[in-house]
């Protein structure tokens, strides 16, 4: 059994980034690489993920603009906000932080964000382009699984993935991104039935639906991959994932822990997709970070 290290590949990956960056700033002078992130209100879980991103950017050398916003903002309100960022030659990409305040539509605030700097690939044109299989700014945790599985030279191609969770953040990308490798995708959910039947079946098993140690050895495979994309907490309050990982950990070739597995790649991957971004915005090839 092989524990795959988010941490490792995330810090691999991000001075690879680090290294584009000041490689760019070299060739372009003043132009810079940007990064907005829109906060409205004062949710604590959003404060830490928003302290996240901007403590990423300063890492790898990255511009960051952090734009704070009253819980009662309007939505004109926020709407000028990404009118103005999309029109603004320094933000390379921007993300509006969720969950939004519940007065605010956030699927109509998401879609004003300009495709091409829509680098949480929440927009429904950067989804389209996902789903037609053509280049694309993808969802941050899906892309950040499967970089895992690359950095680790797990195949994919015609293995059976099975993918528990639907949600538009994580398990639709996630599945049409394994389904691009060639991977024969089953999607789960909440209605399935003979749910455990079928993750046996799997090959590569992703687990992203929010409830603590769900998935069960009985569950899994012999051999197969286990990637656990869950934050829960147990029944002590201490930070588990989706996957009963000491109870399944044994029968895997390969799995997330949780800490310390798909999480550190999702910050890396919004750098990633930004720097990305700001290529496609210069008309400058496209690279793998």
């Amino acid at each position: 059994m092989q524990i795959i290290d988010g941490k490792l590949v995330a810090a691999t990956l991000r001075a690879k980034i680090a290294e584009e960056i000041k490689a760019l700033a070299a060739q372009n002078g003043s132009k810079k690489i940007g990064l907005a992130v829109i906060l409205v209100g004062e949710d604590p879980a959003s404060q830490v993920y928003v302290r996240n991103k901007i403590k990423a950017c300063e890492e790898v050398g990255m511009y960051s603009r952090l734009v704070k916003l009253p819980a009662d903002s309007t939505f004109e309100r926020v709407a000028d906000e990404i009118a103005a960022l999309n029109a603004d030659p320094d933000i390379s990409g921007m993300i509006l932080q969720l969950p939004l305040p519940k007065h605010l539509s956030e699927e109509k605030l998401i879609d004003l964000i300009a495709s091409e700097k829509d680098v949480d690939g929440c927009t429904y044109g950067q989804k389209g382009r996902l789903w037609t299989g053509r280049d694309s700014l993808v969802a941050c945790t899906p892309l950040g699984v499967m970089r895992l599985l690359e950095y680790y030279n797990i195949p994919l191609e015609g293995k059976h993935a099975v993918v528990i969770g639907r949600s538009n953040l994580v398990g639709k990308p996630l599945a049409q991104l394994l389904l691009n490798k060639n991977c024969t995708v089953t999607i789960c959910h909440s209605r399935t039935r003979d749910l455990a039947e079928i993750t046996r079946q799997a090959d590569i098993l992703c687990v992203a639906i929010g409830r603590a140690k769900f998935v069960t050895a009985d569950m899994v495979k012999q051999g197969a991959v286990v990637i656990d994309v869950g934050m829960d907490r147990d029944e002590n309050g201490k930070l588990c994932g989706d996957v009963d990982f000491a109870g399944v950990a044994d029968k895997c070739s390969y799995i997330t822990p949780v800490p310390g597995g798909v999480g550190p790649m999702t910050v890396t991957m919004l750098i990633s997709n930004t720097l990305d971004a700001y290529r496609a915005q210069n008309g400058i090839p496209r690279k793998d970070a």
